[in-house]
């Protein structure tokens, strides 16, 4: 299916997890790089913030690191200190940990997996990361939301 914008993004997101039968307090775990990845796992965040699940970030993918992201009035989700232990329902990688230079593999992605077994694992990624990264075969994705950035265009005042 083709989707639009931003909410091409968040709604399939939201739909996938409604779909899932997850209940309150269900934990969606997020795993992506620090600073590019994580106003994406806001966005998504604030997709589904309603639905009462336990959201938490991992960067990279050291769980040691999790924290909960929360809802910030007048601002939306945001990544807190707050540390999270791990019991998640869904796993959400993000497609910034399969670019190029990233001190991560898809065969240390595919390890988090198996040390959560039976948990949906859902991706997210932006011109064809993942396919491009060979994730697509390591792991093996309930979902993957595909974005693409291409043209951007950029506009000056001279």
């Amino acid at each position: 299916m083709v989707y639009h914008g931003i909410t091409g993004i968040l709604r399939p997101f939201k739909e996938y997890l409604a779909e899932m039968g997850l209940k309150n307090g269900d934990q969606i775990v997020y795993y992506g790089c620090v600073g590019t990845c994580t106003p994406f796992v806001e966005l998504l965040a604030v997709a589904v913030r309603g639905s009462r699940y336990e959201q938490v970030f991992v960067p990279l993918l050291d769980e040691s690191k999790a924290k909960i992201l929360h809802e910030v009035p007048d601002a939306g989700m945001q990544v807190s200190d707050t540390t999270a232990s791990l019991n998640p329902k869904v796993l959400v990688f993000m497609g910034g940990l399969a670019m190029p230079f990233m001190p991560v593999t898809k065969e240390q992605a595919r390890e988090v997996v198996e040390r959560h077994p039976g948990v949906l694992v859902a991706g997210v990624c932006f011109m064809s990361m993942f396919e491009k990264a060979g994730w697509l075969e390591a792991l093996k994705f309930d979902i993957v939301i595909d974005g693409t950035l291409d043209p951007v265009t950029v506009t000056r005042r001279e």
